[in-house]
């Protein structure tokens, strides 16, 4: 049974995660993976999502991927029940995941009933394959990806940040070149995609 909780924005649907927690959050604990987040000046976003969910009760423990080996991030992510990735370049993330081999666990996981939290790259990684936000991310920061197939959760492709501040244009761009080639998914920071049982809402 998959369960997943996507959006551009985590502190813009705050209330939409509660809901979709069935306001149960208190003493829940969420594996949080910054790794996406690259850009020195965008750091405050993760303080700000770790705000976020301690606000509403729940503890976070930090994975950051690039810096630890397979087996202690695979233990990790095998007892979490929650596990939350976050924004920044999606295709240095996808890297990561694959030099980790998170890529087919991380599935297998989401399949056994662990909730999957995605922001922004974090979302984008869950569709079949990533090459499609090439607009929007710099895709030479990831050196070593070969190939660009994601998560492979959902049956869409996620554009983040719809006429949102700096992505008005871009996230237009990528609307409109794969409209007609994919099925493309784009949702505003204040909009949320809930995914349960093959059968998605945006919210």
């Amino acid at each position: 049974m998959k369960n997943l909780f996507l959006c551009s924005y985590f502190a813009g649907v705050k209330d939409i995660f509660k809901d979709f927690m069935n306001n149960d959050t208190e003493r829940k604990k969420v594996l949080f993976i910054p790794t996406a987040n690259i850009d020195e000046e965008t750091k405050f976003l993760i303080d700000e999502t770790k705000e976020v969910f301690k606000s509403l009760g729940m503890e976070v423990e930090d994975l950051e991927i690039s810096k630890l080996d397979e087996k202690t991030i695979k233990n990790k992510i095998e007892k979490t029940n929650y596990l939350y990735i976050g924004g920044g370049n999606t295709f240095y993330l996808l890297q990561e995941l694959k030099r980790k081999n998170l890529i087919d666990f991380i599935k297998n996981r989401v399949n056994s009933g662990m909730i999957y939290i995605g922001e922004s790259a974090g979302a984008i990684i869950t569709s079949k394959d990533i090459e499609y936000s090439n607009l929007m991310d710099d895709i030479t920061i990831a050196k070593d990806l070969k190939e660009y197939s994601g998560l492979n959760l959902v049956d869409f492709y996620m554009v983040p940040h719809l006429n949102e501040f700096p992505f008005e244009e871009i996230s237009k761009q990528i609307v409109k070149k794969y409209k007609e080639k994919l099925n493309i998914i784009a949702i505003n920071n204040s909009q949320a995609i809930i995914v349960k049982d093959g059968k998605f809402e945006i919210k």
